[in-house]
């Protein structure tokens, strides 16, 4: 196999605390790197570098793991920038625009949804994020979630089942028949396309027990667990993502020191969504108390038309840093490796021998600059398996 030299690296985040100057992120300076097989096979000084195939020459700038986005709604059709618009003028925000892209996503073409998804991943790719988990959700019965599903395997590996989103118009009358019918028909025709299920457990979405059922099911179909929760008030989110041993609980806005402590103990990485607070004005979720607890915290983007029309994860460390008191390494590290642990990964979101070589090269002498430079795409070239994308 081709081997090929990743140089001239002024700043090497490995996130790999036995590499380095054994912080978190693992950082060597004056770096290389070596691939062969789409992995990464060494890592050192550039002096210490081994003879490859080809170069890569990175002129100084700063290399990091390329963004692990572990929530996205990528797969819809329409936008709700009126929505936005109101809630910027003070209306609160209740989760009911969601039936808005549904009715918008059931209406378009296939073909539309798969262009649409591409083109936002694209724009992910150009901002370093190289590993992307998509749900579900906008379809809500049983051919369109599989639509859904099939146009985001398209694209990854990690897909999410979300029937469980909300209840739709036609099931208004008859919560418990549209449960039924997510753990029943939708569940056997959807699981062979998802690696995950997830459920909205909040208010105006679904309740404990209900989320109770989708999960049991769901992970006896074979998918394994997360959760969307305590995003519009405290609720048992936290309790129920433990009992499931789910890989993440995601939004975590509202949270009591019990919640804290239980996602802890339980290994359940706490998914922070700060475009979502900035779309839905928002309080921002307690980072520092989740972090100084000792629990794993990842950042995502959480890209839906409706409270985080977000594609950009460098945009999410720098609100994550500014709004939820994280240093830009704890925001770096959950936007990484944070992420790798909520999609239960540990091939990618480091860089270090036997993980993927996925990686973006910052056009920044160190990885500070994506907090500190906000709203500038410092990513000057992204790489998946070595290859740039």
């Amino acid at each position: 196999m081709r081997t090929t030299l990743f140089t001239g690296i002024g700043e090497l985040v490995t996130c790999d605390a036995s590499l380095g100057d054994g912080s978190a992120l693992g950082i060597l300076r004056d770096a290389a790197l070596v691939v062969e097989g789409g992995a990464v096979a060494w890592v050192g000084r550039t002096q210490d570098a081994p003879a490859t195939d080809e170069q890569v020459e990175c002129a100084g700038g700063c290399v990091i793991p390329g963004f692990v986005d572990s929530h996205t709604h990528l797969v819809f059709e329409g936008e709700r920038s009126a929505e936005f618009a109101a809630r910027m003028a003070g209306e609160p925000y209740t989760g009911g625009g969601i039936i808005t892209t549904v009715e918008a996503t059931r209406a378009a073409p296939t073909d539309r949804l798969r262009v649409g998804a591409a083109r936002r991943l694209a724009e992910m790719i150009a901002q370093g994020t190289t590993t992307v988990e998509i749900k579900s959700g906008y379809g809500l019965d049983v051919l369109e979630e599989r639509r859904m599903l099939i146009v985001a395997s398209e694209l990854t590996a990690e897909t999410t089942f979300l029937g469980a989103h909300v209840v739709p118009p036609e099931y208004a009358s008859d919560r418990a028949g549209y449960v039924d019918l997510v753990c029943g028909e939708m569940l056997a025709t959807c699981a062979p396309h998802a690696r995950w299920i997830d459920v909205f457990c909040d208010a105006g979405a679904f309740d404990e027990d209900e989320t109770r059922r989708v999960l049991t099911a769901g992970v006896a179909a074979g998918l394994l667990p997360r959760l969307h929760g305590n995003q519009l008030g405290h609720g048992p989110g936290a309790r129920i993502a433990a009992e499931f041993r789910a890989a993440s609980l995601d939004h975590c806005t509202y949270l009591t020191d019990k919640d804290v402590e239980v996602l802890r103990d339980a290994g359940v990485v706490a998914t922070l969504l700060p475009g979502a607070e900035f779309g839905t004005r928002s309080p921002y979720p307690d980072a520092r108390r989740l972090l100084d607890a000792g629990a794993t915290v990842a950042i995502a983007t959480d890209c839906n038309p409706g409270t985080s029309y977000v594609t950009s994860m460098p945009w999410c460390i720098a609100l994550a840093v500014r709004e939820m008191r994280m240093t830009p390494a704890e925001a770096l590290h959950a936007a990484t490796a944070g992420g790798a642990a909520a999609l239960r990964r540990s091939d990618i979101g480091r860089l270090s021998p036997g993980a993927w070589a996925d990686l973006a090269v910052l056009n920044a002498p160190s990885f500070t600059h994506l907090a500190y430079r906000p709203g500038s795409n410092l990513v000057a070239r992204t790489f998946r398996c070595g290859a740039r994308v």
